[in-house]
């Protein structure tokens, strides 16, 4: 009770604003952090498209290098490996400890002028991705915008249950009065007082709860909001509830771009068993404190470089051996294709059984709203038949209690008879995957 109370004192102390339900959708879409989320991502994958461009651009590679070692070389040969330092120069005769200078410096520029098309098939690797970051984003915000309607909607549900409590209060309370005075007059058992009095706590604990609920709602209307909302009423329900083809849901094209994603990897496969050509020019300079005759004239001798060369040529390599593992790589790639696929049916099933299932709530809403007035009309009547036999002295105190539940039920039915029309329609437009035809009938 405590906590209620601050809430409620909480969300009274702050500004609040009347608003549609088209403004609270569009405040949630704007503010929500889960879509700030997904934009950023899309940013990520709209910059990873960026980045794989750059892979037609040649690579520079600048090398300088100041070194300290022996001068031994010998004949022979060592397969290429990444522990032992090479040495070049003629082999010497003795083998010495002394130590000399060296130094290199260097620029190599490769560049690859042809690939098979597969620089271009990873870029739409990377385009296909950041459609489906897109479309993920478009999912994201579908389903914020269907929680802030649902949630408009609960409140506005909330507050007609609040009106209804507050009436049965009201009505206990008078029959209470009643109570008390023909009991005073001894004209009633001194029983019924008590049971009026429970039916007056009865009616307090039902206020009670539809003041937490509202609260409740509220609270959640903020969480997509960020600001307290008043919730306007809406109007008559539409006469027909319409729902166009799920392929153009959010899901569904969510789905779709998760297959094209696939499709897209697959195909760069087909342009990796290709050889590399690359075209190489460079340039670069070594220093030596060591002449050819095995002279060393010390000192400072071999930290500059003095000897120059230049180059200018084509390099091909062919990766013979990938092709049996890139065999398994396009299968599983397959494999991941026909996952999405199934998952894409999946996904279309799923969405039109939901269809058919609100279609049908929306029907069974509007037949209990055609029939929650005349429930209301006759619970009025006995409700009053039940009070003027009490006073009367024909009837008991259980009979009016009774009824004065039956006309709250009804009084609460008869109010959420529309608003669960309009919960329906929202039901279809989320199954459809388009909350706009919904949005602009709720207008």
């Amino acid at each position: 009770m405590s906590r209620l109370l601050a809430l409620t004192a909480l969300l009274a102390a702050l500004p609040v604003s009347a608003e549609t339900l088209q403004e609270v959708v569009n405040a949630a879409v704007a503010n929500y952090p889960s879509i700030r989320v997904s934009n950023e991502q899309l940013k990520a994958a709209a910059s990873n498209i960026a980045l794989v461009r750059t892979a037609w651009l040649p690579r520079a590679d600048l090398l300088g290098q100041v070194n300290r070692a022996t001068k031994n070389n010998i004949y022979g040969l060592i397969l290429p490996q990444s522990t032992l330092p090479s040495i070049s120069g003629p082999p010497n005769p003795t083998n010495s400890l002394g130590s000399v200078w060296g130094s290199a410096v260097g620029f190599l520029v490769s560049w690859e002028p042809f690939d098979f098309g597969l620089r271009q098939a990873n870029v739409d690797v990377a385009e296909a991705a950041r459609k489906k970051a897109e479309a993920s984003v478009e999912r994201t915000r579908f389903e914020v915008a269907a929680l802030a309607a649902d949630a408009y909607l609960t409140e506005l549900a909330a507050r007609e249950t609040l009106r209804a409590a507050e009436a049965q209060a009201t009505r206990a309370k008078q029959v209470g009065t009643i109570v008390e005075a023909l009991a005073k007059a001894e004209l009633r058992p001194g029983a019924d007082v008590s049971r009026s009095q429970a039916e007056v706590a009865a009616a307090g604990i039902q206020v009670v709860q539809a003041r937490s609920a509202i609260a409740q709602a509220q609270a959640t209307l903020r969480q997509f909001t960020g600001k307290p909302v008043l919730v306007v009423a809406t109007g008559a329900p539409p006469e027909m509830a319409s729902a166009g083809e799920v392929s153009g849901s959010p899901y569904a094209r969510e789905q779709s771009a998760s297959i094209a994603e696939a499709d897209a990897k697959r195909k760069a496969l087909d342009r990796e068993w290709y050889p590399k050509f690359n075209a190489q020019a460079a340039s670069y300079a070594r220093g030596t404190g060591v002449s050819p005759e095995g002279i060393t004239p010390g000192g400072a001798n071999g930290l500059g470089p003095n000897i120059h060369n230049w180059a200018l040529g084509m390099t091909v390599t062919f990766p013979l051996m990938d092709l049996p593992g890139l065999r398994l790589r396009r299968e599983i790639a397959d494999h991941q294709k026909s996952a999405e696929s199934a998952k894409y049916e999946q996904v279309l099933t799923e969405l039109n059984a939901r269809v058919a299932k609100a279609q049908d709530q929306v029907e069974t809403a509007k037949q209990v709203a055609a029939l929650a007035p005349v429930q209301l009309n006759a619970a009025r009547a006995a409700e009053a038949q039940a009070g003027a036999r009490y006073k009367a002295g024909l009837g008991t105190l259980v009979e009016v209690a009774e009824a004065q539940r039956l006309l709250t039920q009804s009084e609460i039915d008869e109010a959420l008879a529309k608003l669960n029309v309009w919960r329906s329609l929202l039901q279809v437009a989320v199954a459809a995957g388009d909350l706009k035809p919904f949005l602009e009938q709720v207008k």
